[in-house]
């Protein structure tokens, strides 16, 4: 069995210029299935309230949803580090109820880390975690739960001023004590920039090659996703659109009688020929 994937390991990977790979998961199977191929991280984001719960967004995720799937992961996982998304107003509201939420999902979830969204605002939030003992992946630039905040799902940093910002939210959160920094939707160069001047490692989602190491949210790059496939995401295959063709061909041939055919079939022993009859 290989070793699981810690923050000292990733710290190892970017310093020998080795890009790492993260995409999320929400339950055992998919986790099997991701830790098997050998990803390094497994993100049990938030997100499954657009992909997998049918929410418009990812506001109403609630803590208990959240334990509930990444159980499902950790129970999935051997290699990959586990990390669980702090949903909205798990850890924005006070310090303690930070704490014990991002307590949650190591006690409870079986992760090894969490992740929140939010810069230099956020620096306070993640010193408490990170001196609970509870591991803290950071996320800056496109931050869905400030959605409305933002003005809609936008690309952050694009001009002088904001790039700024956002570097010095980066650092603000490395001097916290976050392991490692997702950047989400940032224009490619940069991205580049900020991943060069931070120690610890950074995992873009549509912010070009120079991060890291590279986020996607596993429904859209396999093609299951109901949702719009956004211009970040390569598509890898399309298995929507395969399970659409297999249970049509199932509806076939139940419809036909093709299926179940006798290999399907259970028989009695011939010596033990029942009576109906009798019964």
């Amino acid at each position: 069995m290989m070793a699981r994937v810690t923050t000292m390991a990733l710290m190892e990977m970017k310093a020998r210029g080795e890009k790492m790979t993260m995409l999320t998961a929400y339950d055992y199977p998919t986790a099997s299935l991701l830790d098997e191929a050998g990803v390094d991280m497994l993100l049990v984001g938030d997100s499954l309230g657009n992909v997998v719960l049918g929410y418009e967004d990812t506001l109403p995720v609630t803590m208990d949803e959240m334990i509930h799937h990444t159980k499902a992961v950790a129970r999935g996982t051997r290699r990959a580090m586990v990390v669980g998304d702090m949903p909205f107003l798990s850890y924005q509201t006070s310090l303690p109820e930070a704490v014990s939420n991002g307590g949650r999902f190591l006690k409870e979830g079986g992760a090894q880390a969490v992740k929140l969204e939010g810069g230099s605002e956020r620096a306070g939030v993640v010193r408490s975690l990170v001196e609970t003992g509870i591991p803290v992946m950071g996320h800056l630039g496109l931050t869905p739960q400030s959605v409305h905040q933002l003005g809609g799902f936008r690309v952050q940093g694009k001009d002088e001023a904001a790039a700024r910002r956002l570097l010095q939210d980066a650092l603000a959160l490395e001097e916290a004590g976050v392991f490692a920094l997702v950047l989400e939707a940032v224009p490619a160069q940069v991205a580049a920039q900020v991943t060069s001047r931070l120690q610890v490692p950074t995992i873009g989602i549509g912010a070009g090659p120079g991060c890291d190491g590279q986020v996607l949210v596993v429904h859209d790059m396999l093609g299951l996703s109901m949702r719009k496939t956004p211009k970040f995401v390569k598509q890898y295959v399309r298995l929507g659109d395969c399970i659409k063709d297999a249970v049509r061909a199932y509806q076939e041939d139940v419809k036909s009688g093709a299926f179940p055919g006798l290999e399907h079939c259970y028989a009695v022993p011939k010596n033990e020929q029942p009576s109906l009859s009798k019964i």
